[in-house]
């Protein structure tokens, strides 16, 4: 059968290892950055500084009420004709994965923390241990292993919204895949390659983080 045919599959292969390399930087990278946000922006959703608290909601509630395709446009056209410095695509891409994954992990990181029983403030307060050595050394610790499953689900999240990219032309998995399937006018094993390359990163991540849940949950 047609769909058998094997020529395409191994002529695209290379391409789409070669775009695995950009969807995979763009996605640690992107992400560990917004971790830094989110940890930032999250204990700041939960300060009783007013100004402090407004300042993480406005950040938190425009990215979130906004679509990921919108922001890759803004930050690479809108900000450089605002600003006078052109970002190249690469650092766009980053740069909106971390503004973006950081408003959805401080989310996280807000849950996380105030989901650690009072009770351990408490214990800190009773070792005269400061505010801010209570949450480094007691509540940080128990919230961050509370952040691993939805993290986890932020990173795939993540990882599937890099196909946005191709968009601005990044020549991530789907980018190879789109050009070689207009050079060609073969689309079936094009695309048919680019959905199970996302999946054999995907699923093995599910895989983990389902463990991690359930081991959470035993204990």
């Amino acid at each position: 059968m047609y769909i058998f045919s094997v020529n395409h599959y191994i002529e695209v292969l290379p391409l789409l290892l070669e775009g695995l390399q950009f969807t995979l930087l763009i996605t640690f990278v992107g992400v560990f950055l917004g971790f830094v946000l989110g940890a930032i922006f999250g204990l700041m959703r939960i300060s009783k500084n007013k100004i402090v608290y407004g300042i993480a909601t406005v950040y938190i509630e425009v990215v979130r009420g906004t679509p990921l395709l919108a922001q890759i446009f803004f930050i690479y056209f809108g900000l450089p004709d605002l600003l006078g410095v052109s970002l190249d695509k690469l650092t766009a891409s980053i740069l909106a994965i971390a503004l973006n994954a950081g408003a959805y992990i401080a989310e996280i990181v807000r849950g996380s923390v105030e989901s650690v029983e009072d009770g351990q403030r408490e214990a800190g307060r009773s070792l005269g241990l400061s505010s801010s050595q209570t949450m480094r050394y007691i509540i940080w610790p128990q919230a961050l292993k509370r952040m691993i499953p939805p993290l986890g689900n932020q990173f795939i999240i993540s990882l599937k919204d890099t196909s946005l990219f191709s968009a601005i032309a990044v020549t991530d998995i789907l980018y190879q895949g789109r050009q070689y399937a207009s050079g060609t006018f073969t689309y079936f094993e094009p695309y048919l390659m680019v959905c199970a390359m996302y999946l054999i990163i995907t699923i093995p991540s599910m895989v983990i983080l389902r463990r991690y849940e359930r081991r959470l949950e035993k204990k």
